[in-house]
């Protein structure tokens, strides 16, 4: 086993797991639409978008929870798509012990 050139593809993985955080923007809609939220790939939230019909000053805490399950929703897909990712490049360097993930 050469150890230098482990080395090097596992900095070839990091780097490329790097660019593609940068690359991935999700999008999560709960309530029928009613709330959306946009986040990056580093769990950034960039977006919160509410429907104005929902803004009840009676009921503060529905949207508090609508929002909530949407950003909730929104970083397990951004999981997603890192552990997908991370399987794809594991398996095309042929790393040992790395089989895909």
């Amino acid at each position: 086993m050469n150890i230098a050139k482990l080395m090097q593809q596992a900095q070839e993985m990091q780097s490329r797991m790097q660019d593609t955080v940068k690359d991935i923007c999700v999008e999560q809609s709960v309530a029928g639409g009613m709330v959306t939220v946009r986040m990056s790939g580093d769990k950034t939230l960039t977006a919160i978008t509410i429907d104005p019909e929902l803004l009840d000053p009676q009921d503060p805490a529905m949207v508090q929870d609508l929002v909530l399950s949407a950003v909730n929703e929104a970083a397990s897909k951004v999981d997603e798509q890192l552990k997908g990712a991370m399987g794809g490049m594991a398996a095309g360097m042929g790393i040992p012990g790395l089989p895909g993930l």
